[in-house]
């Protein structure tokens, strides 16, 4: 007797697919949301309600507004997988991602099924904010959602050195969703805060492109380390790092805050410039590459607007 013909080459993908196990299946899905970037995301936000609030914000509406916050901001990164997975399966820091492993064929994810994701999370994160905390959040949320995917990542990010510094007004959104959730409007306050986002963003986000310059350039994303001098793009983000503790010493006058928060702003600032002007220092002496260490002021940048935030949060509960 013959024998039988072996199955179509397609067949044990498919088997593999169904055998998909349920943990590395969850964990794929919870990958796609960036769950670092949203902790970012919501370090800025609860204490701007505490601001708004006057003290302990009420306990439903803030945790309503933390979880259809991270449900947003989990469906804006989600999509963003999707649009980026060819780049990112080609950088290091990057290529670990899940649809970026699919690439590689070592798929947990199909790139339809993270599209699917992001748009149910979009839609559940906007209709909850509608229903638990109010109309406003939940606009303010859905334009966060809209302007990343279709800004920041179709039309920025691969086409200018510049994308980060637009890019970046999505990720200020929360300020102003935290302050919209308490109160049911928007006030200067939170427009000064969306501010020190705002700026704080570009020299956050570009020491950590020069750590992998390398991987952006094979990728072909024109970030400012890849298309710029090191000195230029450590002038340029010295200069956002000086606006950007102007901004938050503008904060006191304009909040009404104490002088706590002054004092703590300045001196976090202080340190913050201080690192900055180190990284200038080294690279007029000559030092380039990792020697320059920019790793050093991507992570102080990370202390300094959590520490910041947090002396917005106590304040008002202790003035």
């Amino acid at each position: 007797m013959p024998d039988a013909p072996p199955p179509p080459a397609a067949a044990p993908d498919a088997a593999r697919a169904a055998r998909r196990p349920v943990g590395g299946l969850v964990r794929a899905y919870v990958a796609l949301t960036k769950p670092r970037v949203i902790e970012l995301l919501l370090i800025t936000t609860l204490p701007v309600m505490f601001l708004a609030a006057g003290g302990v914000p009420p306990a439903g509406v803030a945790l309503a507004t933390l979880a259809f916050g991270t449900l947003s901001a989990g469906a804006a990164n989600a999509i963003n997988c999707y649009i980026d997975r060819d780049i990112d399966a080609k950088m290091r820091r990057t290529r670990r991602r899940p649809l970026a492993r699919a690439q590689s064929g070592t798929r947990q994810i199909s790139p339809a099924e993270a599209l699917v994701f992001g748009v149910v999370l979009a839609a559940a994160s906007t209709a909850g904010f509608a229903l638990a905390v109010n109309a406003l959040a939940a606009a303010l949320s859905l334009f966060a959602i809209l302007f990343y995917v279709f800004v920041y990542s179709l039309l920025l990010k691969r086409r200018t050195s510049q994308n980060v510094v637009w890019g970046g007004i999505a990720g200020c959104m929360p300020v102003l969703i935290g302050w919209a959730a308490v109160t049911g409007r928007l006030d200067w306050t939170p427009f000064v805060l969306f501010g020190v986002v705002f700026l704080w963003t570009p020299p956050h986000t570009w020491t950590l492109a020069m750590r992998y310059r390398e991987d952006y350039a094979v990728a072909k994303v024109p970030m400012l380390p890849v298309v710029a001098t090191e000195t230029r793009v450590i002038v340029e983000s010295l200069l956002y790092t000086w606006a950007t503790v102007a901004c938050s010493l503008l904060l006191w006058p304009v909040a009404g805050m104490s002088v706590v928060y002054g004092a703590l702003a300045a001196a976090l600032g202080a340190v913050f410039l201080l690192e900055g002007h180190r990284l200038l220092r080294a690279s007029r002496a000559g030092v380039t590459g990792v020697h320059l260490r920019p790793m050093r002021f991507f992570h102080l940048s990370n202390v300094y607007l959590a520490l910041l935030f947090t002396a917005v949060a106590l304040d008002p509960i202790f003035t």
